[in-house]
C-alpha cells in the first residue's frame, strides 16, 4: 500500500473554530463545566492529521475524548474514556477504532492521576494512541508504562501540539499551564484580578510566578496586549475582559490568548484600551486572532468566567 505524507502547513488549516460559546444560559456552579481541549497534529496513516483531546469536568462527569481527522471525507472517528469516580477500574483501559481504514488502540491509566484544579491531570499518568505498532501520541509523564503496556515503539516524530483552548470558572483568580517552548518545561500561567469593591478595578497576569503585566484602570484599558519574555523568549499576550465588568454575572467570559513570538508591530507592545461599540453578546474583537495560531507553532486561548 502506498502512502503519502502531506506538510504540516498543510493539515494546520483545518484547525477547530475558535469561537465556541459554552452556554446560552448564565453561568453558575450547578452547570459550569471546565474544559481543556489540545490539538496535536500526528503522523498517522502516511498523513499528518490532527488528533483532538477534549479533558471536559463538572458536578457529575469527568472525560477524555479522542477524535482524529480523516483525510479521506469530513467524517471524524471519536473515541470517548469515561473517568467516573466510583469505577476504579474505569480509569484504566483500551479501546480501537479505525480512521480511514487504519486501526487505531487508545490506551490510559489514571488511577494515580494528579489534577491541580483543572480536568487535565499535571502528573503521574499516561493516555497513549497507537497506530501500526507505534505510538504516535502519548500524553502524561508515565511515559515507560505505556510503552511497556501498548508493546509498540515510540514514534518518528513527536505529535506536535499546536493549539489549545481551556474554559476555567473562578472569582478572582483562573489558571493553566502551557508550553511555549518545547525543549522546556511549562508555565503556570495566572490571572488575577480585583473588579469589585471602592478601588478601580485591576488585573495581574503572573507567568512562572512573576507578574508580567500589571493593569491598572481595567475599566478603560479593558482590552488590549503586550509582550512579554519568558525564559527570553517573547510571548504575545492579549486580553479582552469587557464582560468582567460590564455584563451580568456569568453571562460572558475574560479571553486570554498567549502566542510565542515576537509582535509583528512594535506598537503592539503596549497595552491599549478601546471603549465603546462594545456589547455582552459572547463576541471580542480579538476571536479573529485565529489567524494567529496558522502562523505560529502553538497558541493558547483562556476563557476565563467569573462566578460571584
Amino acid at each position: 500500500m502506498s502512502h503519502h505524507v502531506t506538510n504540516r502547513s498543510q493539515s494546520s488549516s483545518s484547525q477547530p473554530p475558535v469561537v465556541q460559546k459554552l452556554t446560552d444560559d448564565p453561568v453558575n456552579p450547578k452547570n459550569a463545566q471546565s474544559s481543556v481541549t489540545c490539538v496535536y497534529q500526528s503522523h498517522i496513516g502516511g498523513y499528518w492529521r490532527n488528533v483532538t483531546v477534549i479533558w471536559s469536568k463538572n458536578l457529575m462527569n469527568h472525560s477524555v475524548t479522542l477524535t482524529v481527522d480523516s483525510v479521506e471525507s469530513d467524517y471524524h472517528q471519536t473515541c470517548k474514556i469515561d473517568l467516573k469516580p466510583w469505577h476504579f477500574w474505569a480509569k484504566k483501559g483500551y479501546k480501537t477504532f479505525e480512521v480511514d481504514g487504519n486501526q487505531l488502540e487508545a490506551y490510559w491509566d489514571l488511577r494515580s492521576a494528579k489534577f491541580s484544579g483543572s480536568p487535565e491531570p499535571c502528573s503521574d499518568f499516561y493516555v497513549a494512541l497507537v497506530s501500526e505498532e507505534e505510538v504516535v501520541l502519548l500524553l502524561g509523564d508515565y511515559k515507560k508504562k505505556a510503552y511497556k503496556k501498548t508493546k509498540s515503539r515510540p514514534a518518528l516524530v513527536d505529535a506536535l501540539l499546536f493549539y489549545k483552548k481551556e474554559h476555567v470558572f473562578g472569582k478572582k483568580s483562573f489558571s493553566t499551564r502551557a508550553k511555549f517552548d518545547q525543549r522546556k518545561q511549562e508555565s503556570d500561567i495566572v490571572v488575577e484580578s480585583s473588579t469589585t469593591g471602592p478601588r478601580d478595578p485591576e488585573m495581574w497576569i503572573s507567568i512562572d510566578g512573576i507578574v508580567l503585566i500589571h493593569i491598572k484602570n481595567l475599566q478603560w484599558k479593558f482590552r488590549g496586549n503586550e509582550t512579554v519574555l519568558v525564559n527570553k523568549q517573547p510571548v504575545q499576550v492579549f486580553w479582552d475582559v469587557h464582560a468582567w465588568l460590564f455584563c451580568s454575572p456569568g453571562s460572558g467570559h475574560g479571553l486570554f490568548i498567549f502566542k510565542p513570538g515576537a509582535s509583528e508591530d512594535d506598537s503592539d507592545k503596549e497595552g491599549s484600551s478601546v471603549g465603546g461599540g462594545s456589547d455582552c453578546s459572547d463576541q471580542s474583537k480579538y476571536y479573529s486572532t485565529l489567524s494567529y495560531s496558522k502562523s505560529s507553532p502553538f497558541c493558547l486561548f483562556l476563557y476565563a468566567w467569573k462566578i460571584e
